[in-house]
């Protein structure tokens, strides 16, 4: 029988001056391009929900354009 696996930790979201729980991870390159104030420039970044609102709003032209592609 497998282990039983503890509640995964709770990460904070990772845009400067922010200490909510985050819900969601991004692609920290498209956040910077999105306008949030991330602390890293590689890898996935968390978002907490209101910062998550931004970067989809920040990113809507460039996921419309991506779609169209198809």
């Amino acid at each position: 029988m497998p282990p039983v696996k503890d509640a995964p930790d709770e990460k904070n979201c990772e845009v400067e001056k922010c200490s909510q729980k985050a819900e969601r991870s991004v692609n920290a390159r498209k956040a910077l391009k999105a306008g949030l104030a991330v602390k890293e420039e590689r890898g996935n970044v968390h978002l907490c929900r209101e910062h998550y609102r931004q970067f989809k709003k920040g990113t809507k032209e460039e996921r419309k354009l991506e779609r169209l592609g198809w």
